[in-house]
């Protein structure tokens, strides 16, 4: 419930800069950033359990020694084969990039023919890419909202 009275508190400048969605106030800059979601795959299927990320992203397991991490996989079954900083997921000039943060079970990419391919170097992941941390297997998706933004812009 809003009040008009504190609203008119609330300099020009500052209202300018925010907009109203669904009761909460959002910057434009928070609007604005890209997003995009791990979708949790059991036997080949997904299982409806979704991470949404935004950049840059931690994924492992919290730990008091560690601290916290972006994408909290503990609570998962597969969560015991996942680093506690396994692996890192951010935007760079446009493309969402994976990087392992030297995990013990690796983290792996599946490629066009069938096959896992356990990275190394910081991998280019594409939209709908399945991806695994230690036994932890994902699809990677852009928020949609983030892949119309996307379009837009390679289509200028």
């Amino acid at each position: 419930m809003h009040n008009d009275s504190l609203n008119e508190n609330f300099s020009d400048e500052v209202s300018d800069e925010v907009k109203e969605s669904g009761g909460e106030e959002i910057s434009e800059e928070q609007e604005e950033t890209p997003r995009a979601e791990l979708y949790v795959v059991r036997e080949g299927k997904e299982t409806g359990e979704v991470f949404t990320l935004s950049s840059p992203a931690v994924i492992g397991r919290f730990d008091p020694s560690v601290g916290p991490v972006d994408i909290d996989l503990s609570s998962l079954p597969e969560g015991v084969y996942v680093s506690r900083r396994h692996a890192r997921i951010e935007l760079e000039n446009g493309k969402w990039i994976l990087s392992d943060l030297g995990s013990s079970n690796g983290t792996f990419v599946l490629e066009e023919g069938g096959d896992f391919r356990k990275i190394s170097e910081p991998t280019i992941l594409n939209d709908g890419q399945e991806i695994a941390f230690g036994n932890a297997r994902f699809i990677f998706r852009f928020k949609k909202s983030d892949m119309s933004d996307m379009q837009e812009k390679v289509g200028d």
